[in-house]
């Protein structure tokens, strides 16, 4: 289970199954003076009880499920069909629980909370993917403060780094930066005019750079020697060091714990 993975349509859900579970203790039905029981007397309440609140908690429980789940499928169909179902019908019932309100009685508070709760649970479900606002990320990710080398720890500084770099030693402005000297070692004075031409060329810059990247479902990671068998698995909302690129859509990526393997599917990959 990745808790990133959730979205803040998802923390809609998970707070009606809250709002509709209070409401489950609360009078469904008033009359003055008289004491009425709530949903949970089921000799006064009847089919209230499963009709709409057990059906509702169904399909939030459903709904939050499809998320850690998403290939789980139950009789042919996703989790998210079934929750979807489940949740419009229990708005349904809570309609007409406040519709078929008996002449002799008043709407209590449980009737009206499960209505608002069972609604929103609908809402979501039917239209939650189509509204940004709530197709967001409930959980922000990190983001890497800087791509280390290959090898390195994210926000170590590295040895050598020129001017600015965070640790790194200054340079006055329009001066030569030297290279860090090895430990224990004396600083060697940089190059003069005279040695110019004996400095060889350095060497041409590659054009990939190491970055940061997260994947949008779980992607497995399969070994650089050709192995079927993956070697890891890559999970939503976590980041991951791309070390190398082989071709347009593959990539070298290493995990948390250091191993290395190859990404065959990077589509929908988030950059750091």
């Amino acid at each position: 289970m990745n808790i990133r993975s959730l979205t803040r349509g998802d923390g809609v859900v998970i707070g009606a199954a809250a709002l509709l579970f209070i409401a489950s203790f609360l009078d469904y039905y008033s009359a003055t003076g008289v004491d009425r029981p709530s949903a949970w007397d089921l000799d006064s309440n009847h089919l209230t009880l499963p009709t709409v609140f057990l059906i509702g908690f169904i399909a939030a429980g459903l709904l939050i499920g499809s998320r850690f789940q998403p290939e789980r499928k139950v009789l042919g169909l996703p989790l998210t069909a079934w929750g979807t179902v489940l949740a419009v019908s229990a708005a349904w019932s809570a309609l007409w629980g406040l519709i078929a309100c008996p002449d002799l009685l008043d709407l209590g508070a449980g009737s009206i909370l499960a209505f608002i709760a069972t609604l929103a649970l609908a809402g979501v479900a039917l239209a939650g993917a189509k509204i940004p606002a709530l197709a967001g990320q409930l959980v922000p990710e990190p983001r890497p403060a800087a791509v280390p080398p290959y090898g390195g720890q994210p926000g170590q500084p590295q040895p050598g780094a020129g001017y600015g770099y965070p640790g790194g030693q200054q340079t006055p402005y329009g001066a030569t930066p030297q290279p860090a000297p090895p430990y224990g070692g004396t600083p060697n004075p940089g190059p003069g005019p005279q040695d110019a031409q004996h400095t060889p060329a350095p060497a041409p810059a590659t054009d990939f750079t190491p970055f940061w990247f997260a994947v949008p479902v779980a992607r497995p990671l399969y070994g650089e020697d050709g192995s079927p068998t993956p070697i890891a698995e890559l999970a939503p909302g976590t980041w991951y060091l791309a070390v190398e690129q082989r071709g347009a859509a593959t990539l070298i990526a290493q995990t948390q714990d250091g191993r290395r393997g190859v990404l065959n599917d990077t589509s929908g990959i988030q950059r750091g």
